[in-house]
Formats: C-alpha cells, structure tokens, sequence
C-alpha cells in the first residue's frame, strides 16, 4: 500500500514538472521570443511600402520655409514618400500654368482670398469629407473659424476642400522704444483705445535737427482687410458696398492721422507700409507676422491693437492658408496622411515656439508662442491675441456673382489712399468705391453667360 501510494504522488509530481516547464517555455517566447529557447519563433517581416512621389505646390511658401517646418518630419514618417516641390515664383510656376502644362501637383497650399481663381475655378476640387470619415480624423480640434469660413466660402454642400495651416496673422501696434526715451514719452500699453494713440501720435509728430519724425503709419490693408467687425468689402447678399456707415466710421478714424501736420501718408500704399523700419516712425500698425522683418530698429516692442469705439471686442485676423487635395492626384490617401502630419500637434507646436500662430485650439501653443524665435522671443506676446479673434467676413450668398475677395479690397484701400491724401473726401471716396464693386460684378457676370 505504501509503495502505490509512493508511486503515485511520483507520477503527480512528473506531471507538475511538466506542466510548469510548458509555462515556462511558452512565457519566454511570448515576452522575448525566447531568449533562453533553443528555436525561438520567427517574427514576420512586415512588407516595405510602394514609393511614390507626391507634388506639392504651396503658393506663398518658399521652399526653404517647406524644408524647415515640414520635410525632415515628413520623410521621418513615411520614407517611402518622395516629395517633389513645384516652384511657386518666377515665369510659368502659378498654378494655371502648371494645370495648363498637365502637371498637377497632388497638393496645394492657397489662401481664400485666391481660392477660386486657384483652385475652384481650375476644376481641381476634392472633397476631403470621405478621408476625414475613413481615418476619423478629428476636426474640432481647428479653431472653428477658420474651417467653417473656408466652408462657408467653398462649398455647395458642405464640402470640405481645404483644412488650415499656419500662418495666419493678427493685428498689433509696433512701437520705436528709442524714439519714446527721445521725446520722454510713457510707452504703450495693452488695451489702449485710438483716441489715446491719436494724443500720442500728435506729440510725437515732430522735425528736429532737419529729421522729420512721424507718429504714425500703417499697413493699410490691416485697417480694412482685417476689420473688427468682420465686414466684408462687398455686400454678401447686394451687388454694392456693405455698409456705407460702417466703413465712414473706419475711414474717418483712421484718416485723421494723416490729417495730423507732417505726418501725410505716403504717395502709395507699400511707402507707407514701409515707413516704420526707416526708424523715424514712433507707432505703426500692422499685422504681427514672423515674416516680419524689423531687424534695422534696435528697440521695439508692441502691443494689442486699438478697438474702433462700439466695435466688437475682437481682433481681425488675415486667415490661414490651406492645404487642398486635387482631384487628379493618384495618392489622395497619402496625400491626406501627409496633411494630417503637417498639422500634427507636434508640428504645430514647434511653429507656435518659431513664431507661427496655431490653427488649431491650444492654449498650451499661444502660451509658448516665440519662445525659440530670436525675434520675437523677448517682446511682449499677449498683444497678439490681447482680444478674442473675430469670425472670418461672410461670404457672399448662395447665387449672388462672386468676385475675388483681394480684388473687392484692392478698390477699397485706394479709395481710402486717395482720401487720406486729400484728392477726395470720404463719402466720395466710398461712393466710388460702390460704383466700383458694381461694375467688378457686372464683368464676372458676363464671363459666366
């Protein structure tokens, strides 16, 4: 009895040892392919992707600026994609001429101002909404005004053609810290009104030791172009000039700084806009731009743009560009991947550390923004988006003639020019302006019969 009972505790200790050396063995396959076995299991080697070539013609962008931002990361992350850069200056680089050619590039980069003439109007149009679907890619992660406006501006039915990429640009105040501890005046501040930017102006309006010294200039597109009030140039839903009052009210605030002795606008529009870096202008208004060159003044800082009085509360911004696929392109998938990665948190991160505002909502980026740019890393940065952005300008209705949104303006800048240096009064300068519009709409009214 006692040796049955001796065999089988034998046999159920056989089986114990066993059973552990088959978790054993199994245990190490599973966490590292088993590094103590004999025959470790083989891995499979996943199958290397087809190369392609993608085309990307970006308007606006140089290709240093491309290679900088987004190429080292790009062929990181899908090496077998060759990038193929379409130049976008010089003879024979627009677009059309490209389309013309039947050389097509899979992307392009466009602003909306330009978007029918450029893409639209080309028939190179693609509806991006299946990709977003297939991928699940998150849209409200954009800041809602730049991709509903592009929408709004675009699409039939709710087509999404574009999705935005930095830069877009906000509107401050640069100021001439040299010129203000010449003349002992206080410098600016945030959150200051025009009026109080006027007593400044006036006072540091001067000529001493022959040098005429201006207290004011100004880009004059960022007056109108990127308005509080969101007004676009032409009426959204009439053939004419959108609100009459609204636009004397902004003609009149700002004219009355050329107004001010020795501080008359310049003959053209670039002059004028060029006149800060001269280092006689003690304010100038602009857009905030890391495009901006101001490295020939050695002390200048800005601050938050004035609000029109009973204006909204808000910055007008100049949109973003966006990254559209064409509709010939053999690799919308991939080209949707590469635009996905472009606006990749990670991406725009390092921009908003460079200087580049962010399209997507992030407090974290604005909190960083030019913290690595050697330009604007020391200047005072909650002047950028001191108030709240205001909404992209209504587009114009659904069956109203569209005309370029840069042309509409082009007429509203030089009636202001021509007003601001005394050829005209403002309401003659505005009524030209309507008179204008309607015979930019009568035209593209006669190329569509």
């Amino acid at each position: 009895m006692i040796k049955r009972k001796s065999t089988l505790a034998g046999l159920v200790g056989l089986i114990l040892l066993l059973l552990l050396a088959a978790c054993g063995g199994g245990g190490a396959g599973t966490a590292g392919e088993g590094a103590d076995s004999p025959n470790p299991s083989p891995k499979t080697a996943e199958k290397p992707r087809e190369p392609i070539e993608l085309k990307i013609h970006a308007g606006g962008v140089s290709e240093e600026e491309f290679n900088k931002r987004f190429k080292n990361v790009l062929q990181s992350k899908f090496p077998h994609i060759k990038l193929v850069w379409m130049p976008s200056n010089g003879k024979g680089t627009t677009i059309q001429d490209y389309v013309a050619s039947g050389d097509i590039p899979d992307i392009i980069r466009n602003i909306s101002s330009t978007v029918q003439s450029n893409y639209l109007n080309l028939g190179l149009e693609y509806d991006m909404r299946e990709l977003v679907k297939k991928y699940n890619y998150d849209l409200s992660r954009f800041n809602p005004i730049y991709l509903k406006g592009f929408i709004d501006l675009t699409s039939q039915n709710g087509e999404l053609y574009g999705l935005p990429v930095s830069p877009f640009f906000s509107r401050v105040l640069y100021y001439n810290k040299d010129l203000f501890d010449k003349f002992g005046q206080p410098y600016l501040k945030d959150g200051m009104t025009w009026d109080e930017i006027y007593d400044i102006a006036r006072k540091m309006t001067r000529v001493e030791d022959g040098v005429a010294y201006r207290g004011f200039s100004a880009n004059v597109a960022t007056f109108f172009t990127y308005n509080e009030y969101s007004l676009s140039t032409l009426d959204p839903e009439k053939d004419e000039l959108s609100s009459f009052d609204t636009w004397k009210k902004m003609f009149d605030n700002y004219i009355r700084f050329y107004q001010i002795p020795n501080n008359e606008i310049r003959p053209t529009l670039a002059e004028e806009g060029a006149m800060f870096q001269k280092g006689t202008v003690a304010i100038h208004a602009d857009i905030y731009s890391p495009y901006l060159d101001l490295s020939m003044l050695k002390n200048w800082d800005m601050v938050s743009i004035p609000i029109i009085e009973g204006a909204p509360k808000k910055i007008g911004t100049f949109p973003p560009g966006y990254l559209m696929i064409t509709k010939q392109s053999k690799h919308k998938e991939e080209a949707f991947q590469v635009i996905m990665e472009m606006l990749s948190d990670e991406v725009q991160m390092t921009d908003a550390r460079n200087g580049f505002l962010p399209t997507v909502n992030n407090k974290d980026m604005m909190s960083v923004l030019g913290q690595d740019s050697p330009v604007y890393k020391d200047k005072n940065m909650k002047a950028v988006g001191y108030y709240e952005f205001a909404p992209l300008r209504p587009v114009r209705a659904k069956g109203m003639t569209v005309i370029e949104t840069n042309v509409a303006d082009t007429i509203l800048r030089n009636s202001f020019l021509d007003a601001a240096l005394g050829k005209t009064d403002v309401n003659s300068a505005l009524r030209k302006t309507d008179e204008l519009l309607k015979q930019e709409v009568e035209k593209a009214k006669s190329r569509t019969k």
